[in-house]
């Protein structure tokens, strides 16, 4: 991670290899243009231009999408994800220097000047679900992992092995809502790969433990059963929800009087909070009263917006 105060900035540059791996479709593409069309006004006052911060960067889907709406913006970019950082300098390498990819976590940053923008997807990019070796996926045979930021921290396997009982099923329950955490969390520290450390530790291993608690008529929903109990972890590995908060009460002070905060999130945990920081916030008024969701067309297409959410804000003068 960057130190905070003084960032390590790299111009965007090609990486075409990074780029194919790491393809991202952003979502709710059209909602966001829509949702931020008072830029055009912000930016016509200001011919210095304007700066976006994209503090979920990713493969720079996102921030492409503004670059080209907006000329006179400027976008700086933070990921702690190396293979991230390098398919977004690949994509956004056509806008020059209007584009900069920072190595940094938003929950820990401090921008260098005022912003027009602030950007955040919180969603698990396509690439970290599809890879195995990232350990996201239930659906593919990998190391539980999990983190973001690969590089460093305590992975999922860690964290299990770590927990006691107890609190891994307040875990499995407080962050992914799974009625069957007790159940759960048991038959993972009978059962599972942590009671022999000679076994190897796998995420589809994880997974067949977790749909065996569910009655075999609910293992065959469009919802797979492990899903609630991987996302718990993953939260938990990466701190996801400390980190919204933080950027929740540091973001207004980033935004010049009249810039937008726009925040995608994928989940109920989520949009509580951010609902509730753009109500009780006095430095910010709301744009969008009820989140601006996928269009039929955007779910068919990309069913990973089915549950996305965008909520925007406008920094008061």
């Amino acid at each position: 991670m960057a130190d905070a105060t003084t960032p390590a900035i790299t111009a965007a540059a090609p990486s075409p290899d990074a780029a194919g791996v790491f393809a991202h479709r952003p979502v709710l593409a059209e909602p966001l243009l829509a949702g931020l069309a008072p830029l055009a006004q912000l930016l016509a006052a200001r011919p210095e231009g304007g700066l976006l911060i994209d503090c979920t960067l990713g493969g720079g889907g996102h921030s492409a999408l503004l670059l080209e709406a907006h000329p006179g913006l400027r976008v700086l970019g933070l990921d702690h994800d190396p293979s991230a950082r390098a398919a977004a300098a690949a994509r956004l390498a056509p806008f020059g220097d209007r584009a900069a990819v920072v190595a940094a976590n938003f929950a820990a940053y401090q921008p260098p000047e005022p912003a027009l923008v602030v950007l955040a997807d919180l969603g698990v990019s396509s690439p970290q679900l599809d890879v195995a070796a990232r350990g996201f996926s239930f659906r593919l045979a990998g190391p539980l992992d999990m983190r973001m930021n690969p590089e460093g921290g305590e992975t999922a396997g860690e964290l299990i092995d770590r927990l006691p009982e107890r609190e891994l099923a307040d875990l499995i329950y407080g962050y992914g809502e799974e009625r069957l955490s007790r159940r759960i969390a048991r038959r993972v520290q009978e059962q599972g790969p942590w009671a022999d450390p000679a076994r190897p530790r796998n995420t589809a291993e994880l997974a067949y433990l977790v749909a065996g608690c569910y009655p075999p008529a609910a293992r065959r929903g469009r919802i797979h059963p492990a899903t609630r109990t991987f996302q718990a972890l993953r939260i938990a590995v990466n701190d996801e929800l400390g980190a919204l908060d933080r950027l929740l009460q540091r973001a207004p002070a980033w935004l010049e009087p009249g810039g937008l905060l726009a925040i995608i999130s994928f989940h109920s945990l989520e949009d509580r909070r951010v609902k509730t920081a753009f109500l009780g916030d006095e430095r910010l008024e709301r744009i969008t009263r009820k989140p601006l969701v996928a269009s039929a067309e955007e779910a068919e297409a990309n069913p990973r917006s089915r549950s996305a959410k965008l909520r925007i804000a406008r920094r008061r003068p």
